[in-house]
C-alpha cells in the first residue's frame, strides 16, 4: 500500500487492506496538508494501481475524501479498477464515493 503525490494527482498503488493501512496515514494527512497551504481546490485520486482492497482500505480512503473536503479541497477518484467498485458495491460503500467518482481516466 503507497500514496504517491504528483502535482495535484494522488497514485494509489499496492494492497489497500487492513494490513497495510497504518503506513500511510502520516504521509496522507501530510499531503493535505500540503494542498491546503498550497490553496489547491481539487485533487485527482488515481486508483489504478490498487490491487487489492478491503473495509480498511476504503474506509481509510473514505476518512481522506471527508478530510479533504472538510478542508474545502474536492477530491475525485479516478481509474477505479473492475475490482475496486466490486469491493465498494459489496462492502456498501457506493454512498460514500457516489459524489467523488469519475468515469473518465486521467
Amino acid at each position: 500500500m503507497s500514496v504517491r503525490m504528483v502535482g495535484t494527482v494522488a497514485h494509489l498503488e499496492g494492497d489497500w487492506t487492513i494490513t497495510g493501512v497504518e503506513e500511510n496515514i502520516n504521509s496522507m494527512v501530510q499531503y493535505l496538508n500540503q494542498m491546503e497551504s498550497d490553496g489547491k481546490s481539487s485533487f485527482w485520486i488515481n486508483c489504478g494501481q490498487i490491487e487489492e482492497t478491503d473495509t480498511s482500505g476504503l474506509q481509510l480512503l473514505n476518512v481522506w475524501v471527508e478530510c479533504a473536503k472538510l478542508r474545502g479541497i474536492e477530491p475525485k477518484l479516478v481509474n477505479v479498477t473492475d475490482g475496486m467498485l466490486r469491493a465498494i458495491n459489496e462492502y456498501g460503500f457506493s454512498h460514500l464515493f457516489s459524489d467523488t467518482y469519475l468515469e473518465a481516466p486521467c
